[in-house]
């Protein structure tokens, strides 16, 4: 059994008559596979932040990079890839692109969050004066169904 056919048997298995109710299946998997990336970011985050960049400064010569900046920019290929493969094999499997033409797409989507999560916090923080973690929530919830939507109509489409 593969890593993908292992992880739908999971998510299957939470898939209960309650949730059934108020979720499609194709939703629950693309959120099972969001908190799945998410948990993997955060450890990968961990363990690059702490043994790795062990927190120290990087001078480039150009520029000097903090350690939580360097980690984020080490570990964001990492999750990049888990998440477009966790997309492709398990939340959205009934495509029938190419993969590199799927991993451009999702490219582009995940360019499209990183703007609207931007975008978000900007215009929520700074002009509508809504404090910073309620509009972290808000923004996150914006992304998050854009990310669907996109990857369900556009990046994964079936």
């Amino acid at each position: 059994m593969g890593v993908a056919a292992l992880i739908i048997k999971v998510i299957d298995l939470f898939y209960i008559p309650l949730v059934r109710r108020f979720m499609p299946r194709q939703l629950f998997g693309y959120a099972f596979c969001g908190v799945m990336n998410m948990v993997l970011d955060a450890l990968w985050y961990f363990v690059i932040y702490n043994f790795i960049v062990d927190k120290q400064f990087t001078d480039l010569g150009f520029v000097v990079i903090s350690p939580h900046i360097l980690s984020l920019i080490i570990v964001f290929p990492i999750t990049f890839f888990t998440g477009f493969l966790l997309n492709r094999y398990v939340a959205f499997r009934t495509t029938h692109i190419s993969g590199y033409k799927q991993l451009v797409k999702y490219f582009l989507t995940v360019l499209g969050t990183i703007a609207i999560n931007y975008i978000s916090m900007k215009l929520l923080v700074e002009h509508a004066h809504i404090w910073a973690t309620p509009s972290k929530i808000i923004t996150t919830l914006i992304s998050t169904l854009y990310s669907y939507l996109v990857g369900r109509y556009f990046t994964f489409r079936g």
